[in-house]
Order: structure tokens, then C-alpha cells, then sequence
């Protein structure tokens, strides 16, 4: 009877050593945020050299994404992006036309575009590298964001919120977008702002 209890007590403590072992061994779970999107407290911009002498800036009003995110283990992290090109804004009715027309944007063809990281790396301040996969224009490239942690926390509602900005640039080319502006409007400076509310 002795040898049976003894027996039972090591297999007992034996599973307790394998489940806290096993616990230590799990990664930090990342926690789900949805980009506030309704709320607007998220932008993504856009910035072209005009010829040379100014700039275009514009908006993508209507997106949507998830950030996937745990503050133990920030390399887990991942972002999902999408984009409505059909709203793509500069403040200029004519303008908006020709950058959404199969010059530019092509939205007829190309209606969405689309960013899925693969990567991240946080540095100790806050900053990091964001590497993913964006598809603009029917073409999906790699590309890296510089990107910055502004804070997180709970709002006044009883929500939990974390936000980022980031910013990057892209070749035109690189996305089979070829409309002839000069050497100085070849590339597009991307900014972006995103707030996302945990759920």
C-alpha cells in the first residue's frame, strides 16, 4: 500500500515538474488589435515630388487591419493591412481622377491593396524594422517600415489601445506603375499612423 502512495506522489510530482516546464517553454501570447479605423485615429498618407519643385500629399482614407502584438515578445508581432485604393485623396477632384485611372492606381483593375508582414524586429527604444509583403497595383514586393511604438495603455472608455507610425518608400516601377513624371517623381513616401483597440 506504501509503494502504491509513493508511487502515485512521483507521478503526481513528476506532472506538475512537466506542466510547469511545458508553461515555461510557451511564448508569449500576442494579443489581437483591430486598427481604429472607424474611429479615424489611423492615416495612411502619401507624399510625391511634383516635378521637382513641390510635393503631392494625399490620403488613403478607407483601410482596415489587425495588429497582432505582445509587449513580452514584440518579435512575435504581425500586422495584416487592407487598403480601399478606389479612395485614394489629394484634395484635388481632378487629380484624384488621373491617380486612381489605369496611369496610376488602375482601381478599375486594382481595387485593393494589401500588406501582410513577414518580420519584425524592436529595438530597445521603441523603434524597429517591419518587413512584409505589400501588393499594389497587381504586384506583391517585399518592403521594409521604419517604424515607432507612440505608447500603449487603457483610454477613458475602458479600452486597451496600442499605437505605431511608420514610414517607407517605394519605387513606382517596382509596382508596373510606368506614367512618365520625371526622374524626381519616381518614388512615393508612405506614412503611416495606426491605432489599434485590443480585443
Amino acid at each position: 500500500m506504501f509503494e502504491t502512495i509513493k508511487s502515485t506522489l512521483k507521478t503526481s510530482i513528476l506532472m506538475v515538474f512537466v506542466i510547469v516546464v511545458s508553461t515555461m517553454n510557451v511564448p508569449g501570447h500576442a494579443d489581437k488589435y483591430v486598427i481604429d479605423d472607424e474611429g479615424k485615429h489611423a492615416f495612411i498618407q502619401f507624399k510625391v515630388s511634383h516635378l521637382g519643385y513641390s510635393y503631392v500629399i494625399g490620403t488613403f482614407p478607407d483601410f482596415e487591419g489587425v495588429i497582432d502584438y505582445d509587449s513580452a515578445n514584440p518579435s512575435n508581432a504581425s500586422v495584416q493591412i487592407d487598403i480601399d485604393t478606389t479612395t485614394a485623396d489629394s484634395s484635388h477632384a481632378a487629380r484624384n481622377r488621373h491617380i486612381r485611372s489605369a496611369d496610376f492606381l488602375d482601381v478599375a483593375n486594382f481595387p485593393s491593396a494589401t500588406f501582410t508582414s513577414t518580420s519584425y524586429i524592436e529595438q530597445g527604444d521603441g523603434t524597429g524594422t517591419l518587413v512584409g509583403d505589400l501588393t499594389l497595383h497587381g504586384v506583391t514586393k517585399s518592403i521594409e517600415i521604419k517604424t515607432n511604438k507612440i505608447g500603449e495603455g487603457k483610454d477613458p472608455w475602458g479600452k486597451y489601445r496600442i499605437g505605431f507610425d511608420g514610414n517607407t518608400t517605394i519605387t513606382m516601377a517596382d509596382f508596373g506603375i510606368n506614367y512618365n513624371l520625371g526622374p524626381a517623381s519616381r518614388t512615393v513616401d508612405l506614412y503611416l499612423i495606426v491605432e489599434g483597440i485590443r480585443q
